[in-house]
């Protein structure tokens, strides 16, 4: 006898798919990263990073217009800093006139109502391109949280509507929220990468900010002091629930489809949105690939996106934004 129940009945045409379809990808899901650098007129693709580009701020005037316009509504700020400005301290960190403070003004005076999330962290001003002030072959955890502190109220300052430490420091959530509720700035968000791996997938991002650690005497090669050890899984669970004790309004899991059992876990046990970076390494893959002809970009790109939602992300940090919301429309 044949089943009643035939469960293709509901797979039998892309219109009963679309119907039951259980995870949809919108505009309002992502989280547009942003590459800015000094100068005029510069649009520099990243070579690691195919159609991805280094921004100055005449032309990142110019993006955030055209994201808006496509339904793209947050963006997340990263800077790429001159090395006459990198020192040990993060020193141009605090500069109320810096690169990071200009691009902030430049997006909200575009765009006032696209929502500005900025990464605070010291690896673009390090001299080292550590996240944290290097001292005796040790990344200072205290001596950094004061900075990081300092930084979250001069981003809040110039307009930033979320504060986004990607450091791993120790305690830097609580920190960072007493900085800004001390400077009145109640309002200002804060997004923690709360289990941020010490990851092989961050190789092109750090050529595209001229960020990676540097290998020298009594200095650490790469960051597994502070950055998660991608074999641990409780972990991430106690950093995530530690960061929203101290005051952490998302939380981030870094990477993506890596990670995605992380993801999960947290989602099933936090009440806050979950946000996930889909990584310069996923995405470089995925072109790289598709450059050869190996794979679909378009498809390839698209599971994977479906797949970070599926597994929990409220949010989702992704160099494919565009792409994934142009195939959309």
């Amino acid at each position: 006898m044949y089943p009643l129940i035939r469960n293709r009945r509901l797979r039998s045409s892309e219109a009963i798919r679309h119907l039951v379809r259980e995870t949809i990808i919108t505009p309002s899901d992502f989280l547009v990263p942003l590459f800015v650098v000094e100068g005029k007129g510069v649009k520099e693709e990243i070579a690691s990073m195919p159609n991805y580009y280094r921004l100055s701020l005449d032309n990142l005037e110019k993006e955030v217009k055209e994201l808006w316009n496509m339904g793209l509504c947050a963006v997340l700020l990263f800077v790429k800093v001159p090395d006459n400005l990198k020192d040990n301290a993060g020193s141009e960190a605090l500069n109320d006139n810096g690169l990071m403070q200009l691009a902030i003004k430049t997006v909200k005076n575009a765009c006032p109502e696209m929502l500005v999330m900025t990464d605070v962290a010291l690896d673009p001003y390090s001299s080292y391109g550590h996240d944290g002030i290097v001292a005796d072959g040790q990344i200072l955890n205290d001596e950094t949280v004061e900075v990081l502190a300092e930084m979250s109220v001069s981003h809040a300052k110039a307009g930033a509507d979320f504060v986004a430490p990607s450091d791993m420091m120790d305690g830097r959530i609580l920190s960072i929220r007493e900085a800004l509720e001390d400077e009145g700035y109640t309002n200002t968000g804060i997004m923690s990468y709360s289990a941020k791996y010490a990851s092989a997938f961050y190789g092109p991002f750090r050529d595209a900010l001229d960020s990676a650690p540097v290998d020298q005497n009594n200095v650490p090669k790469d960051k597994k002091t502070y950055q998660m050890d991608s074999a641990n899984r409780f972990e991430a669970l106690r950093e995530t629930q530690q960061d929203i004790d101290e005051g952490a309004d998302i939380v981030m899991i870094k990477p993506g489809l890596c990670y995605l059992d992380i993801v999960r876990e947290i989602k099933n046990e936090v009440d806050v949105p979950v946000a996930v970076y889909q990584v310069s390494g996923e995405y470089a893959m995925v072109k790289a690939a598709a450059e050869k002809g190996w794979l679909d970009h378009d498809a390839v790109m698209m599971e994977q996106l479906i797949a970070i939602k599926r597994a929990g992300a409220n949010i989702i940090a992704s160099y494919f934004a565009k792409d994934a919301v142009k195939l959309m429309s």
